[in-house]
């Protein structure tokens, strides 16, 4: 487990970084450089779905080089200079240039990462394993978000100042990362133990060749439920935007950029506390359960930011705290215990390929029926595509 807490290490201080500017990029783009919503959705649609495209093309080549340090540190380097870029924008464009060189090395460094935490982890404490690191991250976020408002209210709505301070602990995240040990090797008592559990294991061999080749016939090749819930995914980012229309709606019903921000640290302290639990929870009851109820948390919470009065938002966004503990690492090893192992990384990245190729048009979406409809009808379709996920999930997998 000492790879996992390194890593847990490496994303606290990462996440302590992206968080003390991340709940003031929709404020900065609106109230000081003039951007409208839809500007707002289509900077972050753009953002996240490069992350989570370049996800499975850095899985393949961590499967195929059976390199998974390399890339996750240069996955973390990248985004050091996404910060570098925020501290000098000046125009929405050039915020836009940030958060893609930002999400450039999270998309590097994600699949890689995970694999190196699915490799170090038995097999029978994974969930576990991913739920402590998720939890490690949030705590990073969480003290991000307090450093953003102490330094908001200290420096007088200082952006800039702040965006110059984060770079700070993401540089030292990359250090702690060299003291990760790569572990690619598996045992054969480790593969034993995996198809005793009725998980799918395979020799730790590299691909022979790109998994995108022949894409019909592989896809054919997976286990069921592994395509199904792939698609379930999918259809569930169409609904699933930007984070940062939870922050402008909060702005819309009236609170000051200062309280958002205190608004943001609730969802980031319960989603934090809640990890660790919902992931030792998810090995004794079963993945699905938890991500059903996830999914149906999601969409109960959608659905209150469109009727919510200022004051029911906070219990929202603990609410959906809750949401993100159920399952950003419970997917992960749900993931890890289906994929074969050789295909680990590979399959992981595709997971969050198929997010980004839902992300994109949704956070281009809710900016589009904000502008048009105003921001009720935007949480209503989020909401709806919430529940229709957990339906399917609960029925076909």
């Amino acid at each position: 487990m000492l790879n996992v807490i390194i890593l847990g290490i490496t994303s606290f201080l990462t996440d302590v970084s992206s968080e003390m500017v991340y709940p003031l990029i929709p404020l900065y783009l609106t109230s000081v450089l003039g951007a409208s919503p839809a500007i707002v959705g289509l900077i972050e649609g753009l953002a996240e779905s490069t992350a989570s495209i370049l996800r499975v093309f850095s899985g393949y080549w961590s499967d195929r080089l059976q390199q998974r340090k390399s890339l996750t540190i240069a996955g973390y380097t990248a985004s050091v200079v996404g910060k570098v870029f925020l501290y000098l924008s000046t125009t929405w464009p050039l915020v836009l240039v940030a958060r893609l060189a930002d999400r450039f090395g999270k998309g590097i460094r994600t699949a890689p990462r995970d694999a190196l935490i699915a490799d170090s982890a038995d097999v029978v404490r994974r969930g576990s394993a991913f739920g402590l690191h998720r939890a490690l991250d949030t705590a990073g976020a969480s003290l991000g978000v307090i450093l953003a408002y102490f330094f908001f209210v200290y420096l007088h709505d200082n952006y800039t100042g702040i965006f110059l301070i984060s770079i700070i602990p993401a540089v030292l995240g990359v250090v702690v990362l060299f003291f990760v040990r790569e572990r690619i090797a598996r045992t054969a008592s480790s593969n034993t133990a995996a198809r005793g559990n009725g998980q799918q294991a395979g020799s730790p061999r590299a691909p022979t060749a790109p998994w995108w080749r022949n894409l019909g016939a592989r896809w054919q090749e997976l286990d069921r439920r592994l395509k199904l819930f792939l698609i379930i995914v999918f259809v569930f980012a169409l609904g699933n935007s930007s984070n940062q229309f939870l922050l402008l709606r909060a702005q819309n019903l009236g609170f000051s950029d200062a309280t958002v921000i205190l608004l943001y640290l609730v969802y980031n302290v319960i989603y934090g506390v809640a990890s660790w639990p919902a992931g030792r929870l998810s090995d004794r009851v079963g993945r699905k359960a938890l991500l059903v109820l996830g999914y149906f948390t999601y969409g109960i919470v959608y659905v209150g930011f469109a009727i919510a009065t200022p004051l029911q938002l906070w219990g929202l966004f603990a609410t959906y705290g809750l949401y993100n503990a159920f399952t950003e690492g419970v997917e992960k090893a749900f993931i890890s215990d289906i994929a074969p192992y050789d295909l680990r990384a590979t399959l992981m990245g595709l997971h969050a390929t198929f997010v980004g190729f839902g992300i994109l048009p949704a956070s281009i979406l809710a900016g589009f029926l904000w502008d048009a409809f105003g921001p009720p009808v935007t949480f209503y379709f989020g909401g709806a595509m919430g529940a229709l996920a957990a339906v399917a999930l609960a029925l076909l997998i």
